[in-house]
């Protein structure tokens, strides 16, 4: 199960992103925002987070305009680890080496097409589980 939160800023972009989820039968729990009306972003990326950190959903995708303040709001959340990406390379990386079980995108950064990909990347990279990575998202914890 896929935890997703956005604001307005990245609604539409989280409308795609469940569009992609539906299409590749990935079950997901939607936290809001429900429109594009105003809305404060870290209500719903600390919802996501907090649904990732509790085990009721395995990985969390959040979105609003720059991808920064979501990403900041998840990470205060003790257990999540979000990466935010902009690229496919960072998707994978994050995945490989710091196991981030969250993704941060930016909708007035990354377009549609990209940001598609990138979703796939993250949700499709296993973590390598490397002594040295295991070590070091290990320290995170602390």
């Amino acid at each position: 199960m896929i935890a997703l939160g956005s604001d307005h800023g990245g609604y539409d972009l989280k409308q795609k992103v469940i569009g992609y989820l539906k299409e590749h039968d990935i079950p997901y729990e939607d936290f809001g925002c429900d429109s594009k009306e105003s809305c404060d972003y870290p209500i719903f990326g600390h919802a996501a987070a907090q649904a990732v950190a509790d085990g009721r959903c395995e990985k969390g995708i959040v979105i609003c305009t720059t991808g920064i303040g979501i990403s900041i709001s998840a990470n205060k959340v003790a257990g999540v680890r979000c990466a935010l990406c902009a690229d496919t390379l960072s998707a994978k990386m994050t995945r490989l080496h710091n196991n981030a079980n969250m993704l941060a995108m930016g909708a007035g950064i990354v377009g549609e097409n990209l940001a598609l990909e990138i979703v796939d990347t993250f949700l499709n990279t296993e973590f390598s589980g490397e002594e040295r990575h295991a070590r070091r998202v290990n320290l995170i914890e602390l």
